[in-house]
């Protein structure tokens, strides 16, 4: 073959010069080969990466089809998308999105600390006041069985009933002395001996140096005004009947009064208190109003008829355990 001209050379050697911008075809970003594990790969040369999905299976006949070629549009290549990475200057991550204080933040977090206390200190004064109504009361009710037990009271006596002006036994301090029963309320109680907060804690307890049941003078008795004792004392009323049993008698007494004093008013439970005539009387006391004690509640009564246990139950307790 005969050697070609330099004129020749240069005319194949030579590409043409394209000087015309709009007649230049845009590069064409082929993407990444589809990977069969769909791990993340670059998909171009920005650096962005892509979780790639497992290729579908080719079949023989999609193989044999030629690759269809890029149109060109006319319209020029975008620019390329710049990733923003950790650690420049202007990346933030979402995390940083929802932690960032602000003042709504800051407003947000005060009103949700401030409810979650408030739902806190609700739920604590529930819990108390169900300790108020019903732990309270489970308490008392236990320790009552238990002085029930030690009266021994279930056989009545057997032999001659002494007679009411026989002096008793001085009782020992927190034991029992009888029974109270206010049949309008459906109550009773075991009374000990004592007033103190350590011998009414679970029981009424009798005032010292008043008078004992059936006697002449003030049986008085005091109780806390909790739901397991004295709680419904103020529906006491004229005419009302309170029976009070000890180991030979019942001796049922008729309220006479009831009055609201100051805890300094001691004379209540005198052998014979204000407004009141001598005689065999009965006297309860509790505070007033409830739950608070800046005042007292006073049930006055008197005797109106005793009955030896050996006889029976009273008519005045039909009905009650």
């Amino acid at each position: 073959m005969a050697p070609l001209s330099p004129a020749a050379a240069d005319a194949t050697t030579q590409l043409p010069r394209i000087t015309d911008q709009t007649t230049q075809l845009p590069r064409i970003v082929r993407p990444a080969p589809a990977l069969a594990t769909g791990r993340a790969v670059a998909t171009d040369e920005t650096g962005l990466l892509g979780a790639i999905p497992p290729a579908p299976p080719s079949s023989p006949e999609d193989d044999a089809k030629p690759s269809p070629r890029p149109r060109w549009s006319g319209e020029p290549p975008p620019a390329p998308v710049k990733a923003i990475r950790a650690g420049d200057k202007n990346y933030r991550s979402i995390h940083s999105e929802y932690t960032r204080t602000t003042v709504g933040s800051v407003i947000r977090t005060t009103l949700r600390g401030t409810g979650e206390l408030m739902i806190t200190f609700g739920l604590v004064i529930l819990l108390f006041a169900g300790y108020e109504v019903w732990g309270k009361t489970a308490i008392v009710d236990a320790h009552q069985s238990e002085l029930e037990q030690q009266l021994n009271w279930d056989e009545p006596t057997v032999g001659p009933t002494p007679t009411t002006s026989a002096a008793p036994l001085a009782p020992l301090p927190g034991g029992a002395v009888a029974k109270l029963y206010l049949p309008k309320l459906k109550k009773h109680w075991v009374v000990v001996q004592g007033v103190t907060q350590k011998d009414i804690r679970f029981a009424p307890g009798h005032y010292p140096n008043s008078a004992m049941p059936g006697q002449k003078g003030n049986f008085s008795v005091a109780g806390h005004r909790n739901r397991a004792t004295f709680w419904d004392l103020d529906k006491l009323h004229a005419g009302d009947k309170i029976v009070v049993e000890t180991p030979t008698m019942f001796y049922v007494y008729e309220v006479v009064k009831q009055r609201i004093v100051l805890p300094t008013a001691v004379e209540v439970v005198r052998a014979v208190p204000p407004t009141m005539t001598a005689g065999k009387l009965i006297t309860l006391t509790t505070c007033n109003p409830k739950f608070d004690n800046y005042q007292r509640l006073i049930i006055h009564g008197k005797l109106v008829d005793e009955q030896p246990r050996s006889e029976g139950r009273p008519v005045e307790l039909a009905g009650m355990a």
